[in-house]
């Protein structure tokens, strides 16, 4: 196992972007894994091989609440990918820029606890605009994270 950089381990942006990056990956394995558990709890597999472990082949077969959690899930994690993935981006970069601790994990809370209420909200087919809220507030963070690394970073274009 590598030994961390003590540099990176004193800086408490970093170690709060760290922490907020890690459960947001989790949570999208979270994600990831609530389909193949609806499967196994159905008995609804999408291949042959799966069914075969499973029971056999009479299991490949589509069942409607697998079928609707599949496009919720899908849904969820697609929307992750098309956040998170830039948060991480934004969250790296603006760790660097020396920013106030306090205000940095603020940034990264909101945007990991409205990740978090989205997600939620996408599965559970929550009243709207729940996910709307969710998704606005979540990138609040992010538009502020972008508009400071320009902003630091303008004098080098």
């Amino acid at each position: 196992r590598a030994a961390p950089s003590p540099k990176m381990m004193e800086n408490a942006v970093f170690m709060s972007f760290t922490f907020y990056s890690t459960i947001l990956i989790l949570k999208m394995y979270v994600v990831a894994i609530i389909t193949g558990q609806v499967r196994l709890r159905k008995k609804a597999f999408a291949n042959p091989e799966d069914a075969l472990r499973n029971g056999g082949l009479q299991y490949c077969r589509e069942d409607p609440d697998v079928e609707r959690c599949r496009r919720r899930v899908c849904g969820a994690h697609r929307n992750d990918m098309e956040n998170i993935f830039p948060f991480l981006f934004l969250g790296a970069i603006y760790s660097l820029l020396n920013p106030s601790p306090a205000v940095a994990r603020i940034h990264f809370f909101i945007f990991c606890a409205g990740r978090i209420v989205h997600t939620i909200a996408y599965l559970l087919q929550l009243k709207a605009p729940t996910r709307s809220v969710a998704y606005s507030v979540a990138q609040l963070p992010c538009f502020s994270m972008a508009l400071q690394i320009l902003l630091a970073t303008t004098p080098y274009w």
